[in-house]
C-alpha cells in the first residue's frame, strides 16, 4: 500500500510517500529532505500521537474555563477519550500555570496540565 503525507517536522513540507506491507510495516520513505521527515513518516503510519489542548472548567474561579494542554502526545486514537474525561472534569480554584489538573489520563502515562492561571 501507498500512503502520501506532508511532513510537518520542519517548514519545508515536503510531500512524503510512505510504501506500507500488508501489515502495515513500513517498507520504504521517500520525498524527505532530511531525517526528521522519514522517522516523523514512520512514527506517523506506526504510532501516532498528538499534543491535546483545550479548556477545562473551573469552580470558584475568575473565568468558568482555563486553558490545559497534554505534558506530552498522547496517542491520536485515545483523544476522544481523554476529551471525554476532561469535559466531565470541574477543577477548584485557584489553578495556576503549571498546576497538573487530571494525571495519567487514560491510563496514558499523560498528565493534563494549566497552561494559564484561572
Amino acid at each position: 500500500m501507498i500512503k502520501e503525507m506532508v511532513c510537518v517536522s520542519c517548514p519545508i513540507g515536503c510531500m512524503l510517500t510512505v510504501e506500507l506491507n500488508e501489515k502495515n510495516e513500513v517498507l520504504s520513505v521517500k520525498g524527505n529532505t532530511c531525517k526528521r521527515g522519514e522517522q516523523y513518516a514512520v512514527d506517523e503510519c506506526t504510532n501516532p500521537v498528538r499534543m491535546l489542548t483545550t479548556t477545562i472548567k473551573v469552580s470558584g474561579g475568575k473565568l468558568p474555563v482555563v486553558p490545559v494542554k497534554t505534558s506530552k502526545p498522547v496517542p491520536k486514537g485515545r483523544m476522544f477519550d481523554c476529551m471525554q474525561v476532561i469535559n466531565n472534569e470541574i477543577v477548584d480554584a485557584p489553578v495556576k500555570m503549571g498546576d497538573v489538573l487530571i494525571c495519567n489520563i487514560c491510563d496514558t502515562g499523560v498528565d493534563i496540565i494549566a497552561t494559564n492561571d484561572d
